[in-house]
């Protein structure tokens, strides 16, 4: 028989070499419930043609699940057990050919592809992330993470299963500045401020200021509507933003007349 303190020696042994593992894999290993995969899946609208990528992708059951709804993709783990087993559980599904595993640090990882990102990491993993996801995904790319936020960063979209919870954000274009461009023969320019997905904007033409409403910033989508509070014309605006241009439509109404124009915008300065 070994001794009682030989054996409490080996307990408090293996439960710190179990917490350095915890520490060094930054996040423990815990599966997310199928029917949270589901939702977070709908969420996102994963479809045929996305790319998704898994960060800390366990045994793959995201990847997997995307896959057999006619996505492609890959899964990073930093445990190789995880990902070998990931592996084996694409085989057995049969979807090991629109799915790769690798093991590596998530946060050396490129995720520019994606078009699709999910995450159940924790909310101190979210935030170092959160700088990443905004420079190297492109406006439009959906994020979804299942239980933890991403700071002051509020999500589109929150979900709750069976107390479970699912954030859903759709990362936005920089339409921070000011932009200038020429509609039913006036000159207009639009101050705009943002957080996130959140703006807040002024319209001029010339040195008179419009009302305007309902600002919304979707991905790389923008519209807004701009009043002309002297005579009550008004313009809706929406529009694609493609780095220092906006391009779109107004649809302009005055009086009884109502009529359909290109818009084109420039950033004139940030």
């Amino acid at each position: 028989m070994f001794p009682t303190k030989v054996i409490v020696r080996f307990i408090l042994l293996f439960f710190f070499a179990a917490q350095l593992t915890a520490q060094n894999l930054d996040v423990p290993y815990v599966p997310t419930p199928h029917d949270v995969v589901a939702a977070m899946l709908d969420v996102t609208d994963v479809a045929p043609g996305d790319y998704v990528i898994d960060l800390g992708s366990g045994d793959g059951r995201i990847v997997i699940a995307a896959a057999k709804r006619g996505a492609v993709g890959h899964g990073i783990d930093l445990n190789p057990v995880r990902v070998e087993e990931a592996e084996e559980k694409a085989r057995k599904v049969g979807v090991q050919d629109r799915v790769v595993f690798l093991e590596g640090d998530l946060f050396d990882a490129d995720i520019s592809r994606a078009t699709v990102l999910t995450m159940y990491l924790l909310s101190s993993v979210n935030l170092r992330l959160k700088p990443v996801i905004l420079d190297q995904l492109r406006p439009g790319t959906r994020v979804v993470s299942h239980s933890f936020r991403m700071g002051n960063w509020e999500a589109d979209e929150h979900l709750e299963i069976d107390g479970r919870h699912v954030y859903y954000w759709v990362v936005p274009a920089n339409v921070m500045g000011n932009w200038e461009w020429e509609s039913n023969g006036l000159k207009f320019s639009m101050d705009a401020r943002q957080e996130y997905q959140k703006i807040d904007i002024d319209v001029n033409y010339g040195n008179s200021s419009m009302m305007v409403t309902d600002p919304l910033l979707v991905g790389e989508r923008i519209s807004f509507s701009a009043i002309d509070k002297n005579n009550g014309h008004s313009y809706l605006f929406s529009g694609r933003i493609e780095g220092s241009t906006i391009s779109g439509t107004t649809q302009i109404r005055t009086g009884n007349s109502r009529s359909v124009e290109n818009w084109s915008a420039r950033l004139s300065r940030r």
